[in-house]
């Protein structure tokens, strides 16, 4: 039986950890070929080699033109076709109150979270107009559809990835290309680490205990996990959403259902970082 992604070629920015990892591996599973588009070169390197001819890795820092052009490239050169583009790259960014806020942290936030995305849709649109059929998939989060979930210029990125994703989306509908955002909730992954200067492995690490955190703030008692995001991206990018376009797909347990769900909960950012402080000494 094919996969549901068989004969399909995805590129996935941020794939070599966390929620774009998950979903490098499942979308491999269900016969895509992918093209990882990373930073983390070591990792994108030990991936190459144990996940065979169907998938390659390109460095790219998202926020440089000619990295994410070099990645699209790569898939076309390699495996002939760009069904599919993930832009799922990101950092916590800049933080602090408004009168803090570093510009240079500002620059490099919006660099990552917003341009990055911008230029993925920017060089996936001529290859799948060309096509005449394509799925671009973006990760905003639930901070870009409420106040209160992260700090402000990651939450303005977040908000304006899930605005882009609507206009775009009417721009490229006549190509029947299909542009939708997957809003993440508490998701257990290395970002809490890295947003604390954690070195990559010890980042990595950290994913674990933060389900042990994630389980408190949203209706499901549950923290989310990569595979919850990569089977929703597996959704988008599959023919199963062939009239599913403009939309912001929250994957949050419920966290942004109403606010009776929210009640006694407050900073919620502030208290997750408490915990994972506390989690990280034990």
């Amino acid at each position: 039986m094919s996969g549901r992604l068989e004969g399909k070629v995805a590129v996935i920015t941020g794939g070599t950890s966390g929620m774009g990892r998950g979903t490098v591996e499942l979308f491999l599973e269900e016969g895509a070929k992918v093209v990882v588009a990373d930073i983390l070169d070591e990792k994108g390197a030990q991936m190459a080699a144990d996940l065979g001819s169907s998938f390659a890795y390109h460095h790219t820092d998202v926020s440089v033109e000619e990295e994410v052009k070099g990645a699209v490239d790569l898939a076309i050169s390699k495996f002939g076709r760009l069904d599919c583009i993930f832009n799922n790259a990101g950092i916590g960014g800049v933080s602090g109150e408004i009168q803090e806020i570093d510009m240079d942290g500002f620059d490099k936030t919006v660099g990552v979270l917003l341009k990055g995305v911008v230029l993925g849709m920017k060089h996936a649109a001529p290859i799948m107009k060309e096509q005449k059929s394509g799925s671009i998939i973006s990760t905003a989060s639930v901070a870009g559809l409420q106040g209160g979930f992260g700090p402000h210029i990651y939450s303005a990125c977040k908000a304006a990835v899930v605005h882009l994703t609507k206009t775009v989306a009417l721009e490229l509908g006549k190509d029947n290309i299909r542009v939708n955002a997957i809003c993440p909730g508490g998701i257990a992954t290395s970002i809490f680490g890295r947003g604390m200067g954690l070195p990559t492995q010890l980042a990595d690490q950290s994913a674990k205990l933060m389900e042990n955190v994630l389980d408190k703030f949203q209706p499901i008692k549950r923290s989310g996990l990569p595979s919850d995001i990569a089977r929703t991206a597996l959704f988008l990018a599959s023919d199963d959403s062939t009239f599913v376009s403009g939309q912001a797909i929250a994957v949050d347990g419920a966290l942004t259902a109403g606010r009776e769900q929210r009640q006694g909960v407050g900073r919620i950012g502030e208290s997750m970082a408490k915990q994972f402080g506390d989690l990280l000494k034990s």
